[in-house]
């Protein structure tokens, strides 16, 4: 039976203490980095500012998510086993041609800002082999950008320049420790992660950690000494994404209902235990939001080519950025039909509803497409 969802649900406000949470958190952390004290009282402006910008677009009907997702590259230095963009061709070991350019990705995010998005997060492929699409975030200070990072390819000037900018903050990903990481990622990986949480610890950058949860993992990476073990190397939080299989061979590492009803537990558990860290659960947290948060009811996402996508775990597109403005994204056909046709408050097994029901989206896909 599909659960009933509140009238009185707010989304906008439900996003917007999450926003508060963030900066909060890092204003906390940032009494010996005068630097990054002051950009948090900054940008707690900047999204208060975000915030009434959206309702001015509400009152007018059109509806302007916080969040965007941006994968700014189709490159990938690593094989992760079982990587979702791999396996489906949306990455490979070096960029398309038809990969957006700097120049256009600039322009999405001029546009967002004026809209009113408060948080991009910047993945690929691995985000940080597009320098010169990361030097763009630094002329946009009214948003917060979140970079998820391998970890591997990060420099030394990659450092400097995050703490120079403190709008844009690394979120690095791991498996849990060493034996999950490296066994996913690579012989070498966790290591080279590590070494460089030390050199943003020593710079006093704030930094978070990406943990794909998988039905081996999950016992480790939300216990309280994993969540220890990350605080004590200078991460402010976790967000946890859970596993999404690709083909069959694969599915049984997705959590089901039994490890995500553990998961919500075990997140509980941490963000009590852990008031000044950070603990998200995607898509877990989406149930107290009334469904799914995708084609732009919460966020949207840009391909590296620029085609908007409901989700990165749902890659189908009817209009790019390269031709369109955020603006008219937004009101895309496929978004609206996701988003009025009650696709995304439907109950479902997995860790995304779109990417469950990949079938119909393509069925709607080609059926605008005809029109």
């Amino acid at each position: 039976m599909k659960k009933k969802q509140s009238d009185s649900f707010d989304l906008e406000e439900y996003l917007k203490k999450g926003v508060e949470k963030t900066v909060l958190s890092i204003a906390k952390a940032s009494v010996f980095h005068p630097s990054q004290a002051a950009f948090a009282a900054g940008f707690a402006l900047a999204a208060k500012k975000a915030g009434n910008k959206r309702k001015a677009l509400a009152a007018e009907g059109k509806h302007v998510p916080p969040f965007l997702i941006c994968s700014i590259t189709s490159a990938c230095n690593l094989h992760c086993a079982g990587c979702y963009a791999r396996n489906l061709s949306v990455c490979s070991d070096a960029a398309a041609k038809d990969d957006l350019d700097a120049a256009g990705w600039d322009r999405v995010f001029t546009e967002a800002e004026e809209l009113g998005v408060s948080f991009i997060l910047l993945a690929g492929g691995e985000p940080m082999l597009r320098r010169d699409v990361i030097e763009k975030t630094a002329e946009h200070k009214g948003i917060l950008f979140a970079v998820f990072t391998n970890g591997t390819a990060v420099k030394d000037d990659d450092v400097a320049f995050f703490a120079a900018h403190r709008n844009v903050i690394p979120v690095i990903s791991l498996e849990g420790d060493r034996e999950f990481t490296d066994a996913r990622r690579g012989a070498g990986v966790y290591d080279a992660v590590d070494a460089l949480a030390g050199r943003l610890r020593a710079r006093g950058i704030a930094f978070a950690a990406s943990v794909t949860v998988t039905t081996k993992n999950l016992r480790e990476v939300t216990s309280q000494e994993f969540a220890a073990s990350l605080g004590e190397r200078g991460y402010r939080g976790a967000i946890f994404v859970e596993y999404v299989p690709t083909d069959d061979p694969a599915s049984p590492l997705a959590p089901g209902d039994a490890e995500r009803a553990l998961l919500d537990e075990r997140i509980r558990e941490l963000r009590a235990q852990n008031e000044s860290m950070i603990f998200i659960s995607f898509p877990g947290d989406e149930k107290s939001s009334g469904g799914c948060l995708a084609a732009g009811r919460g966020f949207f996402h840009i391909n590296p080519r620029g085609g908007a996508e409901p989700c990165p775990f749902s890659p189908y597109s009817d209009v790019s950025v390269k031709d369109h403005s955020l603006a008219e994204v937004l009101e895309s056909k496929l978004f609206v039909s996701l988003r009025d046709g009650g696709y995304l408050a439907e109950e479902h097994r997995g860790g995304c509803v779109l990417f469950a029901k990949r079938g119909e989206v393509q069925a709607l896909l080609d059926n605008k497409e005809e029109d």
